[in-house]
């Protein structure tokens, strides 16, 4: 099975409104797969307008943020229509080629049209990383029992404490904030 690459998956509503999603996506005999879940908004833009952007960022507040509630990042209008984010290191063009049709999460095989490059890639520290995994468990808290999300949040943290810059400390503070407000929010439903 091939690697999982973490990125910002941007689409346009046929009324030109911008949609962000955090994706993992799979790079397959000369396509990028995406696998949005039913229903998702990224899925309806794609099979409506048959496109996307792949965006390649270093900045994990957006990954964080997507997850939180926190969608309005800028963005910037490309020739065809649709829109890449304003602060990515790199985006590539997708065009939808074919889908595998599921229940749960339809496979969508986009081509990918030339990657431009916008700015240096400086490195990952392990504080990124842990942003990244830790909005992976925030996108699944309806999912994942209470005990795996708070071992895993606790060995994030380490990473957090040992490597973190001010975007990283933001984007962490975001994700423990919606755990905090998640289980208030079935604590508060259950009484």
């Amino acid at each position: 099975m091939p690697r999982i690459l973490e990125s910002i998956v941007t689409t346009c509503s046929a009324d030109g409104r911008v949609h962000l999603a955090p994706m993992g996506v799979r790079h397959v005999d000369g396509h990028v797969l995406l696998m949005p879940f039913r229903p998702s908004a990224t899925l309806d833009n794609i099979l409506a307008s048959g496109k996307a952007v792949l965006n390649l960022t270093d900045d994990v507040r957006v990954f964080a943020g997507c997850v939180t509630g926190r969608r309005d990042w800028p963005t910037l209008a490309l020739a065809d229509g649709s829109h890449r984010l304003a602060g990515c290191l790199a985006h590539v063009p997708l065009g939808l080629d074919r889908q595998e049709d599921d229940e749960l999460r339809p496979v969508l095989w986009m081509a990918p049209g030339e990657q431009v490059i916008h700015g240096a890639f400086a490195g990952f520290n392990r504080a990124q990383a842990a942003v990244i995994e830790g909005a992976v468990l925030v996108s699944r808290l309806g999912m994942l029992p209470e005990e795996k999300v708070d071992r895993e949040l606790a060995y994030l943290q380490i990473a957090i404490e040992k490597t973190a810059g001010a975007a990283e400390d933001e984007a962490w503070r975001w994700l423990r904030q919606a755990v905090a407000e998640h289980r208030a929010g079935r604590r508060q439903g259950a009484a």
